[in-house]
């Protein structure tokens, strides 16, 4: 991802922060912001810097930066027991779970199987899919990102991947519908959701629908594109899933947590999976807290059957502490549902930049969850940066730079922009991110 977190001026830095190999960078030069400090929407670094986090981190701190409710609870937690066997029941565990239960989109309910973050939950959804169906392929789209680990990285199907391992057998991918940039060359969203659903029955047929044990996507696509499927594809997922009694399994680790206007982007556009993996704004990453949410009739499977699945951390109580207190605090305070208020800043925000700069081709987005794709020419649709483009390029990293320099925090993947920012922003505080990134686009253009 573009990270942009290139040299600055003043640097005067001990050996040991370039001891630490930073995720997603090139090691030399680095020199981002000293954090220390942090504060709803913005953090601070050593020199007394404030920067809003336009992107909640990495669509991460959807709660913004020390809430006192989730830091008492992780303090009140530490003080009585930091950790127990994942082998053992645990109240903290369960009263997590039983909450949990209640939003997730099955009324028959659903278990929690624990992991400590996003990638380790899409493993170990797969490994659950394929215990339960003794299937080995899982189908994922091109256009997606599941993570980091090895296995992660194999499902991951943007080309972001260049590491020497061998991805994991049976993964397969297909084409998954993109509107502004259609690969079936369809001339609205009707006919995309119909060439798409036709590709992916014949994608099935050919891996053969007896082998294939799960279909993983992103309901919404997150630093992949950030694309919302058009109308009916989803659905028409659930019904090919139906018919060859494959699971659907949504990777919800960004659109989770009121990110997209309900507890789940899944509740929010009607289509339930049989697997939901959940990470990052499960506790507004204040501890590392990660999942899977299995619907209850595929979870009675493990009733008679091993669950061979299971980590030293899994359900690590300090963190499922900090789970915990977030969930209460989103349902107390709303904030599933204010994401849909913030929709409509960021309709109108980002809309208005649309419209003054040629740079920005599309805007689209649910929730909180937001994308600007920027293009050399609106009319070509030819992308500022190319998806392949290795390392970024100067115009996004004057965008990002200037961006950095006027006090505000965001990241993208090559020539889409992601605006994610924290439930609980103000307007003021949005409108002080559309000024932002008002100028970062006036830059980036004269930069092109």
């Amino acid at each position: 991802m573009d990270l942009q977190i290139h040299a600055q001026a003043g640097t005067g830095l001990s050996p040991g922060y370039h001891k630490v190999l930073v995720p997603w960078a090139v090691q030399g030069g680095l020199n981002p912001p000293v954090v220390t400090h942090a504060k709803g929407c913005h953090f601070y670094d050593a020199q007394g810097k404030r920067y809003l986090d336009l992107t909640s981190g990495y669509v991460a701190v959807s709660l913004g930066h020390g809430h006192p409710k989730v830091v008492q609870a992780i303090q009140a937690q530490a003080e009585r027991m930091c950790w127990v066997a994942s082998g053992y029941f645990n109240d903290v565990r369960a009263e997590y779970a039983e909450l949990l239960s209640g939003v997730a989109p099955w009324a028959e309910g659903s278990r929690v199987h624990y992991a400590c973050g996003g990638a380790e939950a899409n493993d170990d959804a797969v490994k659950i899919a394929r215990l339960v169906t003794r299937r080995p392929k899982v189908l994922t789209a091109y256009r997606s990102y599941h993570g980091g680990t090895i296995g992660a990285s194999s499902m991951t199907g943007v080309d972001r991947w260049r590491d020497p391992f061998p991805a994991l057998p049976g993964m397969v991918k297909f084409f998954a519908p993109y509107p502004y940039r259609s690969p079936f060359h369809a001339a609205n969203d009707t006919e995309e959701t119909e060439r798409a659903l036709d590709h992916l029955r014949r994608v099935v047929s050919h891996e053969g629908a007896g082998n294939v044990a799960a279909i993983v996507l992103e309901p919404v696509t997150g630093s992949s594109g950030l694309v919302v499927y058009p109308a009916g594809y989803l659905e028409g997922v659930r019904a090919l899933c139906d018919a060859h009694r494959i699971l659907l399994v949504f990777d919800e680790v960004m659109t989770g947590f009121g990110r997209t206007g309900a507890a789940f982007a899944a509740n929010r556009l009607g289509v339930a999976p049989d697997l939901l993996s959940f990470a990052k704004g499960a506790s507004s990453s204040y501890t590392p807290l990660g999942g899977v949410l299995v619907r209850e009739g595929i979870a009675r499977h493990f009733d008679t059957e091993l669950f061979d699945v299971g980590h030293t951390h899994a359900g690590h109580v300090l963190a499922v502490a900090g789970g915990l207190a977030a969930l209460k605090v989103y349902i107390e305070e709303g904030l599933f549902e204010r994401a849909r208020e913030i929709e409509g800043w960021l309709r109108q925000g980002l809309g208005e930049l649309q419209a003054r700069h040629r740079s920005v081709g599309d805007v689209r987005g649910l929730g909180a969850m937001f994308g600007l794709e920027l293009v050399r020419d609106r009319a070509s649709r030819e992308p500022l940066v190319e998806w392949h483009h290795p390392g970024g390029s100067a115009p996004m990293k004057a965008f990002y730079g200037e961006l950095l320099r006027r006090g505000v925090h965001a990241y993208g993947r090559y020539n889409v922009v992601i605006v994610t920012p924290p439930l609980v922003i103000t307007k003021a505080e949005l409108d002080e991110g559309f000024e932002a990134l008002d100028a970062a686009l006036t830059v980036m253009e004269v930069a092109c």
